[in-house]
């Protein structure tokens, strides 16, 4: 059984345990999965571009025809006084909660109304956020990449919406924990899309390659932040389709996203990817991503 711990949460309007945080069983993200969430990193105190999520979640909450219940400013208040509250409580119980890297967990969903598929007008939505610690890859994983296996994305075809909607993602998820690997590459009609909780990228002779920014495929904040740091490295750019045959005969295979940083797959369903060992263009693009954190 697990016991939720009692550090402070956000909860419409008001900070209290999360271990006593409640919502009625008729909300929508409870029923109906009718919502959105965001995942900010926090390095030493610092928001991690923050701006870029909160573009994310205003983004997410338009296509599911929410407006956003708070500015900003607003956000930025809460996530540091969550931020603050869990690094106290870390220290309070012995650990060195100030100096430790964060998420802030931040979900919305369309609010309580009595179940119908059709969405209810003029509800307030139901605001919930948390900060965590982040727990980030381990030194042998940067340094010997992870393994991570393929399935066909038989997810629904808007993965572009940040949604609370995820039991597609944690179907996809549970086939690489079945395979003791750390993550599944998908692909769907041929063409790689994403993985169950990461954007996943080729090296192809120097360039970085992603997919294109479109409904299928969630644009991670890394996209944008990939991009800055090849054009900082004098590493080739590109977004294009990728077919399965080129992720299978890569130079070197990537994962981002907040948890992961960036980190290399050197193992794919079994097989070594080139050579089985992180290649040069992961060690340029940790060596800026770690840069960028400690700018932050």
């Amino acid at each position: 059984m697990h016991t939720l711990p009692d550090y402070p949460c956000y909860l419409n309007g008001a900070y209290t345990p999360l271990c006593d945080a409640k919502i009625s069983v008729m909300d929508r993200g409870f029923i109906f999965g009718d919502g959105i969430y965001e995942v900010v990193p926090v390095y030493a105190g610092r928001l991690f571009r923050f701006e870029e999520h909160m573009a994310r979640l205003d983004h997410s909450l338009a296509e599911l025809r929410i407006a956003n219940p708070l500015g900003r400013d607003q956000w930025r208040e809460i996530a540091t006084t969550l931020v603050a509250s869990h690094a106290r409580h870390s220290s309070a119980n012995g650990q060195n909660g100030l100096n430790r890297n964060h998420l802030v967990y931040i979900q919305i969903t369309r609010g309580v109304a009595l179940r119908d598929h059709a969405m209810p007008q003029d509800i307030t939505p139901t605001v919930f956020a948390m900060a965590t610690q982040m727990n980030l890859p381990s030194a042998t994983q940067r340094s010997q990449g992870v393994a991570c296996v393929t399935a066909d994305d038989f997810r629904w075809e808007k993965a572009h919406i940040k949604s609370t909607s995820l039991l597609g993602a944690v179907f996809a998820r549970q086939i690489g924990v079945d395979a003791g690997a750390v993550e599944t590459v998908m692909f769907r009609n041929g063409y790689l899309s994403e993985a169950a909780s990461s954007n996943v990228w080729l090296v192809q002779d120097g360039t970085l390659i992603g997919p294109p920014k479109d409904n299928l495929v969630l644009e991670g904040i890394r996209f944008g932040l990939m991009e800055d740091i090849c054009r900082a490295q004098g590493i080739p750019f590109q977004l294009r389709r990728i077919t399965r045959e080129e992720v299978l005969h890569a130079d070197e295979l990537l994962l981002t996203s907040a948890t992961k940083e960036v980190l290399a797959i050197t193992t794919l369903d079994g097989q070594p990817v080139a050579n089985g060992q992180p290649g040069p263009v992961y060690a340029q693009l940790y060596a800026g991503y770690t840069a960028a954190t400690l700018a932050a």
